[in-house]
């Protein structure tokens, strides 16, 4: 998880996020105002964590830009933690907050191994 952890800290300082981890799944929640599920583009690929985030925004008409530092895009890839499955990922977008949960794979089930003779 510190991978996870490592690549937030690298996020622009305008974004927001909490990782949270519970025994059976991490969680990670990024405010991204003026998005919306239909903005959020979120996918796994090759154990990263891919999001790709876009938001509008327009100024009237009578007024110019003097300093604008609010992006339009977040795209991010994040690593995801050796443990995690992107299988049954979920995610929700609600006011502006995105909410991941990544299931941790199931630990392996002891078993015994029959052994026949020849």
């Amino acid at each position: 998880m510190s991978a996870l952890r490592e690549a937030l800290r690298d996020l622009p300082d305008a974004v927001f996020a909490d990782l949270l981890e519970s025994d059976e799944a991490y969680k990670l929640v990024i405010d991204l105002p003026g998005v919306t599920a239909e903005t959020l583009d979120v996918r796994v690929e090759d154990g990263r964590l891919v999001i790709e985030a876009r938001r509008t925004k327009s100024a009237p008409a009578e007024f110019r830009y003097l300093r604008e530092d609010r992006s339009l895009f977040l795209d991010a890839e994040l690593p995801l933690p050796p443990d995690a499955s992107g299988e049954d990922a979920e995610a929700s977008m609600s006011s502006g907050v995105l909410e991941l949960t990544v299931p941790k794979r199931g630990q392996d089930v002891e078993t015994t191994i029959e052994v026949t003779a020849e």
